[in-house]
């Protein structure tokens, strides 16, 4: 598991590096930017501990809740309900949040 985590982890670093190196552009012309984000430990202790209830409570990685339902597994059509639905409620309150 731990392979399949920190090898994403290093491609997406390999992949940043590369849009920013080669100052890559959108479909709409404009220099892709990325823009450093204030620390704050709330923001990341408050965040990861429900991320990380979410992924105990169901047992999988966001991802493969799909595969898990394409093998017959259909109670995990409930838990993608609820992942559609906790972040269409956070798209709704993300401007009250403190980021």
């Amino acid at each position: 598991m731990y392979g399949v985590i920190g090898s994403a982890v290093v491609l997406g670093i390999i992949v940043v590096q590369g849009i920013k190196r080669s100052k890559m552009k959108d479909v709409a012309g404009n220099e892709i930017v990325f823009t450093d984000k204030k620390f704050s430990y709330p923001r990341y202790l408050i965040g990861g501990t429900i991320f990380g209830l979410g992924w105990a409570m169901t047992g999988a990685c966001p991802g493969p809740m799909f595969i898990l339902v394409g093998n017959g597994i259909l109670v995990f059509v409930v838990v993608i309900l609820f992942a559609i639905l906790g972040t269409y409620t956070y798209g709704i309150l993300k401007d009250r949040l403190p980021h």
